[in-house]
C-alpha cells in the first residue's frame, strides 16, 4: 500500500493563487473555505474537501493554508511555501484553489480571514470547512463563536473524533442551529449559525502521525484513531 503522504499519481493538481486573485470567484457562487496547517497534507485532508464539494454542491473549496496555527508549536507549521506546494497536488481538479491568504493580509486567525473574503466577495455564500476533530477543538479558537455567526459551518466525520465533535462545546452552543445531513446541500444558502454533520466512509490518517512516521521510519505509522487531524 503506498504511503499516506506519497503525493497523488493522477488528476491535474489545484491552483495557487494569491489573496484575493484568481480564486474563480462570482456573484451568487458557493464557496468553502477549507483552513488548515495541512503538515504534511494528506488522503484525510482530500477526503475532507472532496466529501464537502460533492455533499455541499459547492463550486469552488479554496484550501487557505495557514502560516502558522496559533494552537500549535513550531514543528506543526513548516515551510509555508512546501506546504502551499504539496496542497495543491492534492487539491485536484478545476474546482480546487490553494490560497495563502492568511500571510498575504498579516493574520493567523481564521475569523481575519474569513471576514476579509466576505467584504470582498459579498456576494459569494462561503462555507467554512473543517473534520470532526477540528470541531471537537472549534471552541478554542480565538472568536469562535463570533465565526460561527460569520458563515455556515460543515462538519466532515473523522476516525475518533465522532464523540467528541457531537459533544463539543460548539455542537452544544449551537444545537438549535443543526441542520440535518439531508438538507446539506442547501446549507451555502442559509443565513448563519447555522451547521450540519456529514458523515462518510474513513480516512484514519493524520499529519501528527504522518510526522512521527517521516521521523522515526515506517514502525511509527501504526493505526491510532485517537491522533488529531493538522
Amino acid at each position: 500500500m503506498a504511503r499516506a503522504f506519497d503525493a497523488p499519481r493522477r488528476s491535474a493538481p489545484g491552483r495557487s493563487v494569491a489573496a484575493g486573485a484568481g480564486l474563480g470567484l462570482a456573484p451568487g457562487m458557493a464557496v468553502g473555505l477549507y483552513g488548515g496547517s495541512f503538515n504534511p497534507v494528506h488522503r484525510g485532508h482530500a477526503h475532507v474537501a472532496r466529501t464537502a464539494l460533492r455533499r455541499l454542491g459547492l463550486a469552488r473549496v479554496i484550501w487557505l493554508v495557514s502560516p502558522g496555527n496559533p494552537l500549535k508549536g513550531l514543528e506543526a507549521a513548516g515551510d509555508l511555501a512546501a506546504r502551499l506546494a504539496d496542497a495543491a497536488r492534492w487539491a485536484r481538479g478545476p474546482a480546487m484553489r490553494v490560497s495563502d491568504i492568511e500571510r498575504r493580509i498579516g493574520t493567523r486567525y481564521t475569523l481575519d480571514a474569513v471576514r476579509w473574503l466576505k467584504a470582498r466577495h459579498p456576494s459569494v455564500r462561503f462555507v467554512w470547512i473543517m473534520g470532526a476533530d477540528g470541531l471537537a477543538d472549534f471552541h478554542r479558537w480565538r472568536g469562535w463563536a463570533a465565526l460561527a455567526r460569520e458563515v455556515p459551518i460543515a462538519v466532515v466525520s473523522r476516525p475518533g473524533a465522532a464523540r467528541r465533535a457531537v459533544f463539543s462545546p460548539m455542537a452544544r452552543r449551537f444545537a438549535a442551529f443543526r441542520i440535518p445531513e439531508r438538507a446539506a446541500p442547501t446549507l451555502a444558502g442559509r443565513a448563519p449559525p447555522a451547521w450540519t454533520y456529514l458523515t462518510a466512509p474513513f480516512h484514519d490518517i493524520s499529519s501528527t502521525r504522518l510526522r512521527q512516521s517521516r521521523r522515526d521510519g515506517p514502525a511509527a505509522f501504526a493505526p491510532d484513531q485517537g491522533d488529531p487531524i493538522c
